[in-house]
């Protein structure tokens, strides 16, 4: 099979999907935005006590909430998550992903196990993880120096 075959039958648990970290809605921004750092994540998934996601909590929210008050540090976070965790159920095919990421204008996608608990995050590295693990003779993947430089001037 091909690339389009495969991302249609795929399941979103083909994927490489990154930790989730769950937080209580009672927690506050610190605490949302400390865990963020500490698992290096740009979103953290608001759990009810069952465990299924009720919202997300990401970067954005916390670079606005601080520039409208700084004060926000010290409220329930939420009073800032988006209601919605946008939440993918992981034998959901990986096509289903791919047009809520773009539907919705998303980069983290909150995955569900079979009970609708929040399990894991995926988002666009994710699908990028994916396709190179799995057509590496489509993907051209070139070495990085460290220092970025142009070899010929381009333009005017």
């Amino acid at each position: 099979m091909g690339l389009r075959e495969n991302i249609l039958t795929d399941p979103v648990s083909e994927l490489e999907l990154r930790d989730l970290v769950p937080v209580d809605r009672k927690a506050t921004v610190r605490e949302a935005a400390a865990l963020m750092r500490d698992h290096r994540l740009g979103c953290v998934v608001i759990v009810d006590a069952a465990g299924k996601p009720v919202g997300k909590f990401t970067e954005r929210l916390l670079m606005s909430g601080l520039l409208k008050d700084p004060a926000c540090l010290d409220k329930p976070v939420e009073k800032f998550m988006y209601a919605d965790a946008n939440p993918i159920r992981q034998d959901a095919p990986i096509a289903d992903m791919i047009r809520m990421l773009k539907d919705r204008e998303l980069r983290f996608l909150c995955v569900t196990d079979g009970g609708g608990k929040a399990a894991a995050l995926t988002g666009p590295r994710g699908l990028m993880e994916y396709v190179a693990d799995h057509f590496p003779r489509q993907v051209k993947v070139q070495k990085m120096d460290s220092k970025v430089y142009m070899e010929k001037r381009e333009g005017a």
